[in-house]
């Protein structure tokens, strides 16, 4: 039975998407079967993960709107056990037709139900925003995982994140549970990278996770090549990051 893990923040820019496509990549190296599902209209995670949205059917959209079957929108990558569900713009206006269906915040869990047993883990990689779809995206996931990037502001908006997990954890999904804080975009050489540290970790004590995310220029460069950085630099900071990230949640869930 497969683990859905979501990973949000309302904030933009805190490395969501760069950890959704690498922690995917890292798993499936670890040999998992793993399915991330792009919940974000941006469809970075397609294209960072080499899927050219002009030549494919169907988008995790058609599935959610039009009721397309689920498992025609599953598109394999280039790395072996990752596939992916990939994105649309057309996601955007998805928000406010999903308000005509009854059942609303709980049409992606009913979408996901059948893969769980095809998957060890599914990733879903959330918008920055608390709307309706990333509602969805929490209600279907057991867990979540909150990246926070180490800069100032860093904390900012995470009361309000967690107050939206406590709401669903109440009223749609009384299983969800906090998976773990990463941080992200950490310089050792600076000093507010490690306040920042310090004070999420004071915060949130063993609900952070061990392994840091590092500011690294191939993490950067691997999405314009359509791969996650285990493809494009295996011995870069940024891909033995997220390798160690990947390890860790596999020896939480054993």
């Amino acid at each position: 039975m497969g683990k859905i893990i979501a990973l949000a923040n309302q904030k933009g820019g805190v490395g969501k998407t760069t950890t959704s496509m690498n922690l995917a990549a890292s798993l499936a190296t670890l040999e998992k079967k793993v399915l991330l599902l792009d919940a974000d209209p941006q469809a970075n995670a397609s294209s960072g993960l080499g899927v050219d949205l002009s030549q494919i059917d169907y988008t995790f959209y058609n599935c959610i709107i039009d009721h397309i079957d689920v498992r025609e929108a599953i598109y394999e990558t280039d790395i072996e056990g990752l596939d992916i569900i990939p994105s649309h713009i057309d996601l955007v206006g998805a928000e406010v037709e999903l308000l005509n269906f009854d059942n609303r915040e709980h049409m992606l869990r009913n979408l996901l139900a059948p893969l769980r047993e095809l998957y060890d883990y599914i990733l879903i990689d959330c918008s920055p925003s608390l709307g309706l779809i990333t509602v969805n995206a929490l209600t279907a996931a057991d867990g979540v995982i909150i990246p926070v990037q180490c800069e100032y502001f860093a904390l900012e908006g995470i009361s309000k994140l967690l107050h939206s997990i406590q709401l669903i954890k109440k009223k749609l999904n009384p299983t969800l549970e906090i998976e773990g804080f990463l941080l992200t975009m950490y310089d050792s050489r600076l000093r507010l990278a490690n306040q920042i540290y310090d004070e999420v970790k004071r915060h949130f004590q063993e609900l952070v996770f061990d392994t840091v995310i590092q500011r690294n220029v191939r993490l950067s460069e691997a999405p314009s090549h359509g791969m996650p950085a285990i493809l494009y630099d295996a011995d870069s900071t940024g891909a033995k990051n997220h390798l160690a990230l990947a390890n860790e949640i596999i020896k939480k869930n054993s």
